[in-house]
């Protein structure tokens, strides 16, 4: 009852912030959402108003706290972990790392080195069975593919993994394009493995439901 309130609360918030005839009309169209779609976008707008980032907003992210926890280890356990979800560790890209010189290039514009992301790698995962079911349900789903783990380092040593939050991608509809029970079973297991593998591989425990 009290998440109810506080969406239909969230809802007339939305209405009330927003203005003219094309927001008011989104307005009122979120509050016709299933509660699954309503809770996603609330969860959302919640973060996109605390941090002002769109990004950050679609994401989900783990800190690696141990320092001893070698990034190569870390890789490897994900590979490892990938099977166990039914998954498939289908390729990496190592994005970038930063020079000496290019770290003070960056300080002398402005950004102190503990603010710099000098290192980042993707890792690639992917289900072929489940993906050509959300291939079948919306061609667009093929944006969100393959399933990617980020690992980023900064200047000063911290490191994270990120994933991209998949409610939306699963909730964020209508009934107007219903996803049928049996797909989404097998969405969820594949939101599944895409937080608990980077959770498990930072080095955080993963709570039992």
């Amino acid at each position: 009852m009290k998440n109810k309130i506080v969406l239909l609360v969230a809802s007339f918030m939305a209405v009330f912030v927003m203005s003219g005839c094309t927001m008011t009309k989104m307005g009122i169209a979120y509050m016709g959402f299933p509660t699954e779609a309503q809770e996603a976008y609330a969860a959302m707008m919640t973060q996109l108003g605390e941090t002002g980032d769109p990004a950050q907003a679609m994401m989900k992210e783990w800190e690696i706290t141990d320092k001893d926890l070698a990034e190569e280890d870390i890789f490897d356990e994900m590979k490892s972990l990938a099977g166990e979800y039914n998954m498939r560790y289908v390729g990496e890209k190592d994005m970038f790392r930063l020079l000496d010189e290019e770290v003070e290039a960056y300080e002398k514009a402005g950004i102190p080195k503990a603010d710099q992301i000098v290192h980042a790698r993707i890792g690639e995962f992917c289900s072929l069975i489940i993906a050509k079911k959300m291939f079948n349900h919306s061609r667009y789903y093929g944006g969100f593919m393959p399933c990617r783990v980020t690992y980023v380092e900064y200047g000063d040593g911290r490191r994270y993994l990120i994933s991209m939050d998949m409610t939306l991608a699963i909730f964020g509809g209508t009934d107007k394009k219903p996803i049928n029970p049996e797909l989404m079973k097998d969405m969820l297991a594949v939101k599944k493995a895409m937080e608990e593998i980077p959770a498990i591989a930072a080095g955080h425990d993963i709570p039992e439901k």
